[in-house]
């Protein structure tokens, strides 16, 4: 899943709660990406699991413009993402590569 999108459709809808101090007590979400639950969802109060039903597809020419690539490969702890090379347009760049069967531990 696009943990952002889902991230922000939550919030859209909780932020109100957040902001005007009406819940009785203070409340943990969590969202996690895959079935790995790297996110510590199990110890929140609310815990959105997104599940893959194939891997992400990469964009090899946005991806090093949009995110760093250090920081999306350690993201998952168990090494779905991993460092690779891609050929766009002829030049070799950096990009990373998802790995299906972690997603799926």
């Amino acid at each position: 899943t696009d943990a952002s999108g889902v991230v922000k459709a939550v919030m859209d809808e909780l932020f109100d709660y957040f902001t005007s101090m009406t819940l009785p007590a203070q409340v943990r979400i969590a969202l996690a990406c895959c079935l790995n639950m790297c996110g510590a969802v199990h110890a929140s109060d609310i815990a959105i699991l997104g599940i893959h039903r194939k891997p992400p597809m990469i964009d090899n020419k946005r991806i090093s413009g949009v995110c760093e690539l250090p920081l999306a490969i350690a993201s998952c702890p168990l090494g779905a993402v991993k460092p690779a090379k891609a050929i766009v347009d002829g030049v070799e760049i950096k990009s990373v590569k998802v790995y299906r069967r972690a997603l799926y531990v």
